[in-house]
């Protein structure tokens, strides 16, 4: 399908001087062979031998080919074979019939036999443009976005018309330039008759009617009577225009890219409405979560400072100092609410700084247990370390956040005489990690899902909590370059397991970044 070829060239011969020529030796060969065949025949027989080197070469040669030969026939025939021989002088008219006879049919066998092969290679043609066309739409209904819609043009362009392509897609008002692997300079002038085809939703440029100065030829991509881009095609031969059929199935092409394209952007707005979607679903939570988790102990903190401030020559010194510890744990725990959303916002954003040092994990842990001790009033709690533990590079304050968190939610989900166990030790190249409890445990379906942001699994029991704690502990995890899983234990109760780099590991991970 290049552009400048001949639609309709032989099946094995493209030279036309070699084509004549092999015609020219086809009739001799026929000559040589009927000297023999003369010796044991009547002349008017080797009619029927020039006729089959007509046939053969309208079928291999070509319709000019055959014609010469159909009356090259007729001259050797009369030369070498009708008596007087070796010269036109006939003595029988009667071979004048013979010799117009075998013209005309050998003029029409070269006609219908050049017709039959023209039309066996637009069939041909046809078939490997209809595949083509096939492989064309496969490859565009795959491509998820603009650089693979180019990715699959620039191959088409490539492999059927034997030129190179750039891409004009729109954005906004404007058409930016998409360049496939190979760069195409485009200058203000082509630039020019891009901006035409957009305008007026027309071919131009090379090949065609319309601004033919230019290098390269350009079509609109379009869906309906918006253009979307702009196809440039510049062809490999520049000494033959494209042909009709050429012009025909670029315009296909076109309107295949156009519909591919429309198809990527209403993917994409698709997405950002999507995005637009989940952001507002997340305020719509996050104004939920802040009315109740904040308003709670908000009301009960004012609650027991009202009585404190108006009751106060009314109470007992019990009462009193029950109000007094309410007041304290509320506000300890809307303290702990807003830490939360203050780490979690400082996580998504990337702010969240690790200040790495050589820290020991029985100092961390300890540190953890001193500072939950009322939490873990009269709870078993066993801590399983071995001796010879290295130290191992950690912010020591971010890693208490997540076992804190841990612990805490071990004990809300665990009965009160429950234990809980804590183990660190070295796996590999690691330093793991376990929290484990013998609570409630967790759905399968809800193990991975966690660690999202909000989501808390349904439960029997109501337990207060914003859904935030294990999404800032992987957050800080992952900030080590370590892990955080969840897995429910045998027998009942769940098992948190973080995992973080040993020292050597870590600072070489730091110094690859």
């Amino acid at each position: 399908m290049k552009g400048g070829v001949d639609e309709t060239r032989p099946f094995f011969f493209g030279n036309a001087m070699k084509r004549y020529g092999i015609s020219l030796m086809l009739v001799i060969m026929a000559s040589v062979i009927g000297e023999w065949v003369h010796r044991r025949f009547e002349p008017t027989n080797l009619v029927m031998l020039y006729l089959a080197v007509v046939v053969i070469a309208a079928t291999f040669l070509g319709r000019g080919p055959s014609i010469f030969a159909s009356i090259l026939s007729v001259l050797a025939f009369d030369v070498l074979f009708v008596p007087p021989r070796f010269s036109f002088t006939v003595y029988d008219t009667q071979y004048l019939m013979t010799f117009a006879g075998l013209l005309i049919v050998g003029l029409i066998i070269s006609e219908l036999t050049s017709r039959t092969r023209e039309h066996a290679i637009q069939a041909l043609q046809r078939e490997a443009g209809a595949l083509a066309l096939y492989r064309l739409s496969r490859d565009l209904s795959n491509t998820l976005d603009f650089a693979s819609v180019q990715h699959v043009i620039e191959n088409h362009v490539a492999e059927v018309f034997q030129g190179r392509s750039v891409l004009f897609i729109r954005e906004a008002e404007t058409f930016h330039l998409v360049q496939g692997t190979i760069e195409i300079t485009v200058d203000d002038n082509e630039g020019a008759v891009a901006n035409w085809v957009v305008e007026h939703n027309q071919k131009a440029g090379w090949g065609t009617q319309v601004l033919s100065a230019a290098r390269m030829m350009y079509l609109p991509l379009s869906s309906g009577q918006k253009t979307l881009g702009v196809l440039g095609v510049r062809f490999d031969d520049k000494e033959h225009p494209p042909t009709r059929q050429n012009i025909q199935s670029l315009e296909t092409l076109a309107n295949q890219s156009g519909l591919a394209i429309e198809r990527v952007m209403l993917a994409e707005e698709t997405r950002k409405m999507e995005l637009l979607r989940e952001k507002e679903n997340l305020h719509t939570a996050l104004l939920n979560s802040i009315s109740h988790d904040l308003r709670t102990p908000l009301v009960a903190i004012t609650g027991a400072l009202s009585h404190l401030v108006g009751d106060q020559h009314l109470l007992e010194n019990q009462a009193y100092k029950e109000l007094i510890e309410t007041a304290h744990e509320e506000a300890s725990r809307l303290n702990r609410i807003v830490t939360n959303w203050l780490d979690m916002t400082r996580v998504e954003a990337g702010a969240l700084k690790v200040s790495r040092q050589s820290c020991d994990v029985r100092d961390v842990i300890g540190v953890v247990l001193g500072q939950l001790d009322e939490t873990l009033v009269n709870r078993p709690v066993h801590v399983k370390m071995p001796d010879g533990l290295p130290d191992v590079e950690m912010d020591f304050s971010l890693m208490m956040k997540v076992l804190i968190n841990i612990v805490d939610n071990a004990v809300k989900y665990s009965s009160p005489d429950a234990p809980i166990e804590i183990e660190a030790r070295i796996v590999g190249d690691q330093l793991e990690i376990t929290v484990t409890d013998r609570g409630v445990g967790i759905p399968e379906e809800d193990l991975t899902r966690i660690f999202d942001k909000f989501y808390r699994v349904t439960r029997p029991i109501n337990v207060a909590g914003t859904g935030l704690g294990l999404p800032i502990c992987k957050g800080i995890i992952e900030a080590h370059h370590g892990t955080i899983t969840a897995e429910n234990r045998p027998g009942g109760g769940t098992i948190l397991r973080m995992t973080l780099p040993k020292k050597d590991t870590m600072r070489h991970a730091s110094d690859g970044n």
